[in-house]
């Protein structure tokens, strides 16, 4: 669990859908004026170097944010998450890749907060260092899927959950469901963002299974892939299920979506968009 290092991966088009939709969701938030609380389970390091060896090994950054640097056809909501990347490469070349962490703290409000979980003990530091300085911001050496339930409701009683594991443990895919359905009884109308890879679609189909039967309600899920599912080794595509989700995500995913598949795969992409538990 704790080899995980997410620098190999970064920008990648799983982290385009999952920031895309997290700056959604964030934007949402903004639109009152009165202070959110945003946590994040799995936080990482907070901003990686794609100059690094980490992101150099398989430069998974060229099939994700890199096909979308110098386009000038995005569409609206792919727009600006690029914008919010440029805002982290001075030079106009892309050079360094946001987690959430930093996608999270560039909207940060004066009275809205942010609290990250990261066990990994090495990315700890580099999370401290990120985020260091800012009172708005609590940074947590600890595993976010126990310890963040307790943080629920906040005071603000309006806030987002990012829940981001490796799924490096089978037990992942359960655990996951098991911490929506008790952070959903402790704070109803938050917002929930859950993201999930896809290896191999059964345990994705059980997860999916496991929410319908939660109990939990209002909740759509949001599929990216560069290639159909297969039972080689690697990710084929990943998603984000969210809870609670604005009204309007479904529209632009609708229009987004299948934009990202056909740019991202040259063509060859595929996705998906389901109500998986209406209101």
């Amino acid at each position: 669990m704790l080899s995980y290092r997410h620098a190999f991966h970064a920008g990648n088009f799983a982290d385009v859908l999952k920031h895309l939709i997290q700056l959604q969701l964030l934007e949402h938030l903004r639109k009152k004026d009165k202070g959110f609380c945003c946590v994040d389970t799995h936080a990482g390091a907070g901003g990686y170097l794609l100059g690094s060896d980490f992101a150099l090994k398989n430069r998974e950054f060229d099939n994700g944010i890199a096909k979308l640097w110098h386009r000038n056809d995005l569409p609206a909501c792919v727009a600006a998450y690029v914008a919010l990347v440029k805002h982290f490469n001075g030079s106009g070349r892309l050079e360094r890749y946001p987690g959430s962490p930093l996608i999270a703290r560039q909207l940060l409000r004066k009275q809205d907060r942010l609290v990250l979980y990261e066990l990994h003990s090495t990315e700890i530091k580099l999370l401290n260092a990120a985020v260091s300085k800012d009172k708005r911001i609590t940074v947590i050496h600890a595993d976010g899927l126990t310890g963040a339930p307790d943080l629920l409701p906040p005071f603000e009683r309006r806030g987002l959950v990012l829940i981001d594991p490796s799924y490096e443990i089978k037990t992942d895919y359960r655990q996951v469901t098991e911490t929506l359905i008790k952070m959903t009884k402790r704070f109803a109308t938050g917002t929930y963002a859950l993201w999930y890879p896809v290896i191999d679609r059964s345990r994705n189909h059980e997860l999916e299974r496991a929410l319908q039967n939660s109990g939990i309600k209002n909740i759509q899920l949001f599929e990216l892939g560069l290639r159909a599912d297969s039972h080689e080794d690697g990710m084929t595509a990943s998603g984000m299920i969210v809870i609670n989700p604005p009204w309007t995500l479904m529209a632009q995913m609708r229009q987004t979506l299948p934009w990202l598949a056909s740019i991202l795969a040259n063509g060859t992409g595929n996705f998906r968009l389901e109500t998986l538990a209406g209101e």
